[in-house]
């Protein structure tokens, strides 16, 4: 829906809580509507590369957005939080490193901790933050505990003082500021009050369609999307190492299977990624587990994707024992600087903490290499330099700058190509993206 605000309508302000690859361009956007716009962010040099109107993350067209309205004074940012009318939540919802991949919701509760301080009434609390089915309804039991003053949607009789609602972004990284406004929103409410009154604040920014439901509907969408996502790009995955067992081309055999009218197999890689996809899966999974073995199989096939994926390139390695060996990304896709959950980094420091000063890593989207690159021994290098100096090529992110490479320049080269971005490239056997140069 468009925004369509009536003549002498009131804007509310509006604070937004994290200012990193969603919260940000959010804050933007709404900015750009003409609310004033508080973005709070834990981080000090996060507050003031905004403040001076630039940014800190890598997102198209976000730069001159920022600076435009900051300059008109439309968003400030800052690491103490203020009083407002629409409270939006954008902060991280990992996951725990254990055996039952547990949600890790303390960001969240930390942050409606801090908005329950400056609540009033009629005030709209939004979240944002992928989350397990509930997460919405534990926030408000921890607000109402901290502000029995004010009456809560569900915890009170008649009318409540504040609205509380879930709703989930759905963007792809590099179009993040079209598709905030261009896609389609779910937005669950507490109570239909509750999402009516959050349905009046996106129509201010959204284009796309917002359809109202409950809140732990909105939730379970959200998770179930990615889930859709990550079973299908676990077929692909499973499918390019059983061509690799076979022999077999899994490019050519995609490509091929795809000409069926009703076939549409996604392209394998290295792995998944971002925090997405590879996370929240899992929320579904730790909120039913003994009902979602085809949701659980398919985080096994892509994360043990990676580790076929070292294996492959670990032996090639030690084929070529002279050989330097360049690892061609870091990102968990194309043309970000976005490294959460990468199987690209993944891979990359495995073959760094095996290989050493052998591995160079070319990464155009990041200025130091990640932490765990650390007392490996190994460099990172342009993509110019490694092109003149490194015999083996580990293609694992397939940014622009890479698949512009020519035959040319690499045509004497090994290749092990995850992405498949270099059909022509020549070899002998061709195996589930392996291609040996004769």
């Amino acid at each position: 829906m468009s925004a369509n605000p009536k003549p002498g309508d009131v804007k509310p302000d509006v604070c937004v809580v994290g200012l990193g690859y969603i919260g940000l361009p959010t804050a933007a956007i709404i900015a750009r509507a003409g609310c004033k716009v508080l973005g709070l962010d834990v981080s000090q040099n996060v507050v003031d590369t905004i403040n001076r109107g630039e940014i800190h993350i890598e997102e198209a067209d976000l730069d001159g957005l920022v600076h435009a309205v900051v300059q008109r004074g439309l968003l400030r940012a800052a690491t103490q939080i203020a009083p407002a009318d629409v409270f939006v939540i954008a902060v991280p919802t990992p996951f725990e490193k254990d055996d039952h991949h547990t949600p890790d919701v303390t960001y969240v509760m930390a942050a409606a901790t801090e908005v329950a301080a400056v609540l009033k009434a009629g005030d709209t609390v939004i979240l944002e933050s992928t989350s397990p089915v509930g997460t919405t309804e534990r926030m408000r039991d921890l607000m109402a505990g901290l502000r029995p003053d004010l009456k809560f949607p569900g915890k009170c009789i008649g009318t409540p003082d504040v609205s509380i609602a879930y709703c989930p972004e759905r963007v792809l990284p590099g179009r993040i500021l079209e598709e905030l406004a261009g896609n389609d929103r779910s937005i669950g409410g507490i109570t239909p009050r509750c999402a009516r009154k959050a349905l009046g604040f996106y129509k201010r920014f959204v284009r796309g369609t917002c359809v109202t439901t409950d809140a732990r509907s909105a939730e379970m969408t959200k998770l179930v999307e990615n889930a859709y996502r990550d079973v299908n790009i676990a077929f692909a995955n499973e499918l390019s190492m059983v061509a690799d067992k076979m022999g077999l081309d899994v490019w050519e055999v995609i490509r091929l299977a795809n000409r069926h009218p009703r076939v549409n197999i996604l392209t394998p890689g290295p792995g998944v990624g971002g925090h997405c996809i590879a996370v929240d899966p899992w929320f579904i999974v730790h909120g039913a587990p003994d009902d979602t073995p085809l949701i659980r199989t398919a985080r096994d096939v892509n994360d043990g994707k990676m580790h076929h994926v070292i294996a492959r390139a670990t032996e090639l390695v030690e084929a070529h024992p002279h050989e330097k060996v360049a690892c061609l990304g870091l990102a968990f896709k194309a043309n970000i600087d976005d490294f959460r959950e990468s199987p690209a980094r993944f891979v990359a420091a495995r073959l760094a903490r095996r290989f050493g000063d052998r591995v160079h890593i070319v990464e155009p989207y990041a200025a130091d290499l990640p932490i765990e690159f650390t007392d490996t021994g190994a460099s990172a290098i342009d993509l110019d330099t490694a092109l003149e100096e490194c015999g083996v090529l580990i293609v694992l992110v397939d940014h622009d700058v890479f698949r512009s490479v020519p035959l040319a320049e690499r045509a004497n080269k090994v290749v092990y190509d995850t992405r498949g971005i270099w059909p022509d490239q020549p070899g002998g056997p061709v195996a589930a993206g392996l291609r040996l140069a004769s």
